[in-house]
């Protein structure tokens, strides 16, 4: 095929495209990439962008059954995702390195974060919880499993710098202490001390657990953005070629793709928060299992096509910081700022993991990227590993009634 058509560069600023798409206006001909490294991946998200019309009108003209509308949200939030990650991308390109590093950690985690404020301020406090842990355990075990077993087809093994994921493995730690002092502090508040109501306590203590934690990511960002970039400068650096990049979008662009996608995805959220009891009862799977399965897994699918396609190019050292650091911001940053903002809405969230099923699977998906971390290196077996973790992890998600 020619050149006639413009071409969009997709996420991280390090493919290129190659198949144009028909111009539907100058507009999105300039944005709508179609992405052959995945099967066609772009055809597929642009596919599923026509299901942001659909839910709506699914929602308001049709009024459809709720599981109906909240399939066509809950699907129609990825492609939405991914066009957040390219405006941001594209504006990390025009702002340098340094508030560009920024813009991505910043805006990384946007979808599960507007998706989850619409269903704290529907009341479903234990499903905005199971989608934290469900972010946490999909990108650690899922993605993670994932990219490396894709990434090692036909080769033996893969390689990534040891200290950079030590370090991701170091803040994973200390996510899953953070996470645990909570719900350690109401079981002997409740057990040991016979409290029978701590729950003013214990919104004290995830605000003061918040507090530390935001400070923890802010000094993580001064430590990676600008005192050692070196830590996170991509291993493979020397061993790939640059590929040539297309000019990068104008600022203005960037922006109002950015807005109009946050926009569109706090639509469909306010669509999936008021389908999901619905929905529950429909198919008969729990509220939490829909959190901790569906909402987080959608939620993070551009992560995972991301890591998948990066391990293909044997670029693991970008794997590892695109899958276990998004667990990290979502437990650093995420999660905290949760729970401040539900106290500013007046619907106060906690940080208190009643499920013990929760804090297991956190604590397994740590430890178990701590192990493969350690080394250095992966092997086709370890992604199954990983798989095998998470799957044991969802069907126990799934016989749970909460």
């Amino acid at each position: 095929m020619g050149d006639d058509f413009p071409r969009a560069p997709r996420l991280c600023g390090s493919l290129r495209l190659s198949v144009p798409l028909l111009p539907f206006s100058s507009f999105f001909s300039n944005l709508i990439s179609s992405d052959d490294h995945l099967l066609g991946g772009g055809m597929v998200l642009l596919l599923l962008l026509l299901l942001v019309p659909v839910s709506l009108a699914l929602a308001y003209v049709v009024h459809a059954p709720a599981l109906w509308i909240f399939v066509a949200a809950i699907l129609a939030i990825v492609p939405l995702a991914e066009w957040i990650r390219r405006s941001t991308e594209q504006l990390a390109l025009v702002a340098g390195a340094a508030i560009g590093g920024l813009l991505n950690v910043t805006f990384g985690n946007a979808t599960e974060l507007v998706l989850a404020l619409f269903i704290l301020r529907a009341g479903h406090d234990a499903v905005v919880k199971a989608q934290i842990t469900g972010s946490i355990i999909g990108n650690s075990l899922l993605g993670l499993g994932l990219a490396i077993v894709v990434g090692t087809w036909g080769r033996e093994r893969q390689k990534f710098k040891r200290e950079r994921a030590g370090l991701l493995a170091s803040l994973l730690v200390l996510s899953v202490i953070a996470l645990m002092v909570p719900a350690l502090f109401d079981y002997a508040e409740r057990g040991l001390y016979a409290n029978p109501n701590p729950g003013r306590l214990d919104e004290r203590l995830s605000l003061a657990v918040s507090v530390v934690l935001i400070v923890v990511y802010v000094a993580n960002l001064l430590y990676t953005l600008v005192m050692n970039r070196d830590v996170f400068a991509p291993a493979e650096a020397h061993t790939h070629k640059e590929i040539d990049q297309p000019k990068a979008w104008p600022a203005w662009r960037s922006v109002a793709v950015l807005v109009l996608a946050t926009a569109a995805i706090a639509w469909e959220a306010e669509l999936v928060s008021g389908a999901l009891d619905a929905t529950a009862q429909r198919t008969g799977l729990s509220t939490f299992f829909l959190g901790i399965v569906v909402i987080a897994v959608i939620g993070n699918a551009a992560e995972y096509i991301s890591a998948a396609y990066f391990a293909r190019q044997d670029r693991m050292g970008l794997v590892m910081t695109i899958t276990v650091g998004s667990s990290i911001q979502v437990a650093l940053f995420t999660a905290p700022v949760l729970v401040l903002v539900s106290h500013a809405m007046k619907h106060p969230m906690n940080l208190v993991f009643s499920n013990p099923l929760e804090l297991v699977a956190i604590t397994a998906a740590a430890f178990t990227v701590n192990t493969i971390a350690r080394d250095g290196e992966t092997t086709w077996f370890e992604g199954v590993l990983l798989l095998a973790v998470y799957a044991v992890l969802g069907i126990a998600f799934y016989y749970v009634r909460a």
